[in-house]
């Protein structure tokens, strides 16, 4: 979920977001509530993704992690998910792209007790850890997904260096986030340094806000459930249709991207 308002890269708010506001979410929720938390996603024409009932409401949410997931075929391969919230995607790439392995870890320890017990699927675990410091031996994956959850830490290059690491080589880094303008050049350079290839990116702003022009149930959920003191902050940092983050991404302000990865 993205920091999307001016506020956005603020220390105080990157802090407080990751550490506080995602634990306080994962004790609101009930088992059936916010599986994602990540903006939508589609494309022009829609992408009509065939869905099973239960995955409907979460659409955009799961268009955005089918997207960036199949920018390789995951048959087979030993997976991880770097920042993987509340498992909502995990569930969903498992059951649909038959990966042989798939673990989610995720800071949030509170958010991994409640993956541990929503999400109950063959070949599919979750670990508690650091996105810098990450609990496995080199080259233990084929494919490292992180969607929408770099912008959160501290030493983003640190985090590229993990994702290489624990990579088998052949293996591939599937990627989307989002930046704000004054932190572009930043990015790009941390990217560019990466000790990974790149092969595909692209810019999906476009494609976001359609997901917010579609609504979002978990936008809307999210939003409910913040403190009344917090609930301004809230709306602008998840993205509701007329935030300002929305107005950002057509502006130009902010560039949400999609990458994918190679090591040698």
């Amino acid at each position: 979920m993205a920091l999307t308002n001016r506020l956005a890269f603020n220390p105080f708010v990157v802090k407080f977001f990751p550490k506080y506001w995602y634990p306080f979410l994962t004790r609101q929720f009930g088992a059936d509530e916010a599986l994602f938390l990540n903006m939508g996603y589609e494309e022009d024409p829609p992408m009509a993704l065939p869905l099973a009932v239960s995955d409907e409401p979460n659409r955009f949410c799961i268009q955005l992690y089918h997207r960036t997931a199949t920018q390789v075929d995951l048959t087979g391969k030993r997976a991880l998910e770097v920042s993987c919230g509340h498992g909502g995607g995990a569930s969903y790439l498992v059951r649909t792209l038959r990966p042989a392995s798939y673990t989610g870890l995720d800071l949030n320890a509170a958010g991994i007790d409640f993956c541990r017990q929503r999400h109950n699927l063959p070949g599919l675990d979750f670990v508690h850890g650091n996105a810098e410091n990450l609990p496995f031996a080199g080259q233990s994956f084929d494919a490292v997904i992180n969607i929408e959850a770099s912008h959160g830490y501290p030493r983003f290059s640190r985090f590229l260096a993990e994702v290489a690491r624990v990579l088998r080589p052949g293996g591939h880094f599937l990627y989307a986030d989002v930046r704000r303008h004054d932190r572009f050049a930043e990015w790009e350079a941390a990217l560019a340094d990466a000790p990974m290839r790149l092969l595909t990116h692209a810019v999906i702003n476009a494609q976001v806000l359609r997901g917010f022009e579609n609504g979002s149930w978990t936008q809307d959920l999210m939003s409910r459930h913040a403190p009344t003191l917090l609930r301004g902050l809230v709306r602008d940092a998840i993205g509701e249709r007329d935030s300002k983050f929305c107005h950002a991404l057509q502006s130009g302000e902010f560039s949400y991207r999609m990458y994918c990865f190679a090591t040698d």
